[in-house]
């Protein structure tokens, strides 16, 4: 039986001059539900993106080192562990509805307070707070995501997925004009506040809505008693997929501004070529595995990842390092997407909690993997660095030949 009974949509139809049938009017409806949740996701990764963008200015303007900038970047996920316990009970006890409006702005908002650091701490408190509440958005609008998926026959995952990435590339179009524009990281995150903010308001009333949580109130599962341990092996992928993914976010910037030495405003150009191969990967996620296998998917994406970080590495030039970070992109791409669709099949294990597990485990790696390469690089180089997370790539194809979780 679905998790939501839509009946609710009879409600809709006029009692007389009925113009097209119920049918129509239910397709038409939850095709807004989906935008709606799509337009979630892309306000999440909207703020993320923006931050993302600004961070060289920041770094110059506070005058930090690797090592220091790396320090500071710890502070996100410190947010993002102390929230989990926390953030699960929330979404479960009010909605994930409820949750996501106020989270997505709040989000926002505190993305704002990054651009008022004028010392290091003020940095560091303002990313704990941006980890903190970041987190609450995430689970729910991830959660939104699981219940519009049961409104459909047909896998849309992927399309959600797809429209975080557009927005980590519409993020950085973005952080271009603002550089041309000569503002300063706070005025153009002032600017993130006022478009995130009608993004809410003309589609929080298409979210789903549903009462939280009963089935998985029910269960006995919990990150510490896994009844499926096949959702370790998943969250291991996942961890080096968004490792990969989030030095690309945190420092590909940083990459092309102090290795590649591009000029000017060419300095989020790898950002941004990063960012728009990986949104068409993942739009595209659905109908490569349809085609070729999700598991022939994942080794050539895991090779891709680590092609494209060595030859960065190899060649630290414009041209070739914007194609090596468009090779990243795609790698990395369809990974999530894949790996999050089979974890939420699991048999012995309800899909939202089967999700919370993976996610849980390689949204690690999405924010310790940056600040790690920070202290890498002040002990070696940025080269290095990026030479060190390659690995990864390697072991997402290693894993996903030698398990059977794919075939």
């Amino acid at each position: 039986m679905p998790l939501i009974d839509y009946h609710f949509l009879d409600k809709m139809l006029p009692k007389a001059k009925i113009k097209k049938s119920f049918t129509k009017l239910k397709s038409s409806y939850l095709i807004r539900v989906r935008f709606a949740t799509a337009l979630f996701y892309f306000g999440m990764g909207f703020c993320f993106a923006t931050w993302a963008s600004r961070i060289p200015d920041l770094k110059l303007s506070l005058k930090l080192s690797e090592a220091d900038l790396g320090t500071l970047l710890f502070a996100l996920p410190i947010g993002q562990l102390l929230a989990m316990p926390l953030s699960g009970k929330v979404v479960a006890h009010y909605g994930s509805r409820k949750i996501a409006i106020i989270g997505l702005f709040v989000y926002a908002l505190f993305l704002s307070f990054l651009g008022l650091a004028t010392q290091s701490w003020h940095l560091g408190l303002g990313l704990f707070l941006f980890g903190f509440f970041g987190n609450f958005c995430n689970i729910a609008v991830n959660s939104q995501g699981v219940f519009t998926q049961q409104l459909f026959d047909k896998p849309i995952i992927g399309s959600f997925h797809g429209s975080w990435s557009l927005a980590g590339f519409s993020g950085a179009l973005l952080a271009l004009l603002m550089l041309f524009l000569k503002l300063t990281p706070f005025q153009h995150f002032l600017v993130v506040v006022v478009l995130i903010s009608l993004l809410i308001v003309f589609n929080y009333k298409f979210l789903v809505k549903f009462k939280p949580q009963k089935i998985e109130v029910k269960e006995k599962t919990s990150f510490f008693k896994i009844q499926d341990t096949s959702l370790i092996w998943f969250g291991i992928i996942s961890f080096c997929c968004m490792a990969s993914e989030g030095i690309m976010f945190d420092w590909s910037g940083v990459y092309f501004k102090e290795i590649v030495k591009a000029p000017g405003a060419l300095v989020i150009l790898g950002y941004t070529s990063f960012m728009i191969t990986m949104a068409i990967g993942r739009f595209l996620s659905d109908l490569l595995v349809r085609k070729f296998g999700s598991r022939n998917v994942l080794i050539t994406s895991g090779i891709m990842i680590s092609t494209g970080l060595y030859s960065a590495v190899l060649f630290p030039y414009l041209i070739s390092c914007t194609i090596a970070f468009m090779l990243v992109g795609f790698g990395v791409s369809n990974v999530i997407p894949i790996v999050f669709n089979a974890a939420g099949n699991s048999k012995k294990v309800p899909t939202s909690i089967a999700l919370t597990i993976v996610s849980s485990i390689s949204f690690m790696g999405f924010l310790i993997g940056p600040p790690v390469i920070g202290y890498i690089a002040q002990m070696t180089s940025l080269r290095y660095s990026f030479a060190f997370i390659g690995i990864f790539g390697i072991v997402i194809s290693l894993l996903t030949y030698k398990l059977k979780l794919f075939r």
